[in-house]
């Protein structure tokens, strides 16, 4: 333990004075302290290893906590680490399932196909035919990704926090980051990093997610084989295809880029305001493209969720800024549980107008610019932005950036705007909302036909 925390604290003297420098002893404005700082620890995370990889990650989906710099600054965290030998994954399997994995499949590679912080994952040959939950016939013979939960990784990444929750402390309570609730997100993450170890919740998501788009031609969602899923292990369907980093081949191929933009950006806006469940982490390395031009989602270890009552806001406000309305993004973000403190509510509104008219007034807008703009606004002008609404705003953004990886010249606002006013107009006329406003509308005719 005492080795533990020599080493976390001697990353972080040398990441905090290269921040400090950065920020130019704290004369330079907040963005530039706020990148500085955002930068040096995703240095040093990357530094201390896989714990710390994984705590970054949870800083990426909370805008609600951290500035936007931090937030975006996480997303370049590198999770990939050497491989554990195959005879530690190899029992791993032979535990949880009573049978070697030589047993258990056709054939495996010994090789992983990826190596990541909490897990690796291993390509498979499924042995015997399975009717998945979700989805046709797999046939034996299929390929498989079989992903296995690191041995002790748990175990070691907690006494990781253990050791730094001291240095962490001390280090929260300096001025520049009181704000942030540090020892908060290290008790969520305890809590994350829990879930994201059982392997069944990932599975469960998957087949959800499979279910509420099988109609859909253009979305694929690796297919579970639940006799080979566990606590520690999930198999999975392989499914080949383009990273969106890479896809100049997909493109000499004939797949058209740009409608699987626009389709990718409408599954996304109608998980959040049709089904009530999104995937939330949307990120490069979770989605591809397959060789007959479908879009491939991975890894839903997280997913936010929207009641019924909060969707009729999330629209309004997803009009508001396709339409550039900076009232209307304030009066339905009030809505959602950003309340402006009645002092501020002028400068805020003046504020959030002309950053639309800067990033959102021409295309292609800059969705994320706003983004990060918004939420400084909120900031400054001390507005709590509530869990749900930074998850989304979050979301959101990273849609956008897998939109244009996929099709570089896409303008989200433009995809949105039918999707949002078709919404609003089927919300505006539902019974609910009518009978709602009937009677200010009856006594409105009633007052003109007095008049």
């Amino acid at each position: 333990m005492a080795s533990r925390r020599a080493r976390i604290a001697g990353v972080a003297g040398r990441r905090g004075a290269a921040a400090l420098v950065g920020a130019r002893f704290g004369l330079a404005r907040r963005s530039v302290r706020d990148a500085a700082t955002a930068r040096q620890l995703r240095l040093g995370f990357e530094e201390l290893g896989p714990a710390w990889i994984k705590l970054g990650q949870l800083i990426s989906v909370r805008p609600d906590l951290f500035p936007a710099e931090w937030v975006f600054e996480m997303e370049l965290l590198r999770d990939s680490v050497p491989p554990m030998p195959f005879s530690a994954i190899s029992r791993v399997i032979e535990h949880d399932f009573g049978g070697s994995p030589q047993e258990l499949f056709a054939s495996i590679e010994e090789v992983p196909v990826a190596s990541a912080s909490i897990a690796q994952v291993h390509r498979a040959i499924l042995r015997d035919e399975y009717r998945p939950v979700v989805g046709d016939v797999l046939p034996a013979g299929s390929v498989l990704a079989v992903k296995v939960v690191r041995p002790g990784v748990e175990r070691s990444v907690l006494e990781d926090i253990a050791a730094a929750r001291p240095a962490v402390e001390r280090f929260a309570s300096l001025g520049a980051l009181r704000r942030f609730s540090l020892s908060a997100l290290f008790d969520e993450f305890a809590e994350s990093l829990h879930s994201e170890c059982d392997l069944r919740n990932e599975a469960r998501v998957a087949d959800r997610f499979a279910f509420d788009f099988r109609a859909d031609p253009v979305v694929l969602v690796p297919r579970v084989v639940w006799p080979l899923t566990s606590r520690r292990v999930v198999t999975m369907e392989f499914v080949d295809g383009w990273r969106l980093s890479d896809l100049d081949d997909a493109a000499r191929r004939g797949i058209d880029g740009r409608a699987l933009a626009i389709h990718g950006a409408d599954v996304f806006l109608r998980s959040v305001l049709e089904l009530g469940r999104y995937h939330a982490d949307l990120h490069p390395a979770n989605v591809f493209v397959t060789p007959d031009g479908r879009i491939c989602y991975l890894d839903f270890g997280i997913v936010g969720h929207t009641e019924p009552a909060q969707r009729d806001a999330i629209a309004q406000v997803l009009a508001a800024t396709v339409y550039g309305d900076a009232d209307r993004a304030l009066v339905y973000s009030a809505k959602l549980g950003l309340v402006v403190p009645p002092e501020h509510v002028e400068a805020v509104r003046a504020a959030v107008a002309s950053l639309m008219a800067v990033t959102l007034s021409e295309p292609p807008r800059d969705v994320r610019g706003f983004a990060i703009g918004f939420l400084r606004i909120m900031n400054a002008a001390g507005v709590s932005i509530p869990v749900g609404y930074g998850l989304l705003v979050k979301a959101l953004v990273t849609v956008e950036g897998v939109a244009r990886a996929i099709y570089p010249d896409i303008d989200i606002t433009e995809a949105a705007k039918p999707y949002a006013t078709r919404l609003i107009a089927q919300q505006m006329m539902s019974p609910a909302r009518l009978a709602e406003r009937m009677p200010a509308a009856i006594a409105a005719a009633l007052r003109e036909l007095a008049g």
